[in-house]
């Protein structure tokens, strides 16, 4: 069996405020996407890495690799419009392997753990298609129309969604030459138009997405206390 993980880095970083994309920013004194990607070469030193970014990122990206000597072997390409499209570009140089596995992942998720990496994977293997998923500890509302009522949901039956999300490829080759439509959030939600089934296992906590000046806070003290192996 032959792994391979897309790290799609197309995001601008308007919630993360500055004139530096939010991928570039940095984290323990390193770009955030570099640290995703030398802590899942970490987690499997086989693992086969592509990198998407956006076309106007890639020269970035070859300046910060020289200053920060990142070392570890990828295939980079130019993402899409879309993320949905960004995969499809990433798909595009994985090998026809029939065993292979593929998984999905967001560049600024640095902190997924051994445990989680090692389940998705071997889930996908046995199920076709996995996702890591988190419970929702906080209470949750529905809004109800316009005027600010709302009604509490049962929080039971939801569950937050981490990456990476992965699949056999022959079932996420098949997904994504679908019609790309605005209800594919997710490399999930793109495998379930299919009418295939994807299967929760569960994620750690410490896997956030770095998105806001305030995941930044955390991301700082999740550097200064956390390994893979030993989840918070």
């Amino acid at each position: 069996m032959k792994r391979y993980i897309i790290v799609v880095a197309g995001g601008k970083g308007t919630r993360m405020g500055g004139d530096v994309p939010k991928q570039f920013q940095l984290i323990g004194g390193r770009p955030i996407v570099m640290v995703t990607i030398e802590h899942l070469h970490a987690l499997d030193p086989s693992l086969n890495i592509i990198l998407v970014l956006p076309q106007e990122h890639i020269e970035v990206w070859n300046t910060l690799s020289k200053e920060y000597s990142f070392a570890v072997p990828l295939q980079l390409t130019a993402g899409g419009t879309t993320r949905f499209h960004s995969v499809q570009n990433g798909l595009a140089l994985v090998d026809d392997i029939d065993d292979a596995i593929v998984g999905v992942h967001d560049g600024v998720r640095p902190f997924v753990s051994q445990n989680v990496y090692d389940n998705v994977y071997r889930e996908a293997l046995i199920s076709g298609a996995a996702i890591p998923m988190i419970d929702i500890h906080d209470s949750l509302r529905h809004i109800i129309g316009s005027n600010g009522a709302s009604e509490v949901v049962p929080r039971d039956r939801y569950r937050l969604v981490q990456t990476p999300q992965v699949f056999k490829l022959s079932i996420l080759r098949r997904a994504y030459e679908q019609r790309f439509v605005e209800s594919f959030t997710d490399d999930a939600s793109v495998v379930e138009a299919l009418g295939h089934h994807v299967v929760g296992v569960e994620g750690n906590r410490e896997n956030i997405k770095l998105t806001t000046p305030y995941d930044m806070m955390i991301a700082k003290t999740i550097m200064e206390c956390w390994t893979p192996q030993q989840e918070i």
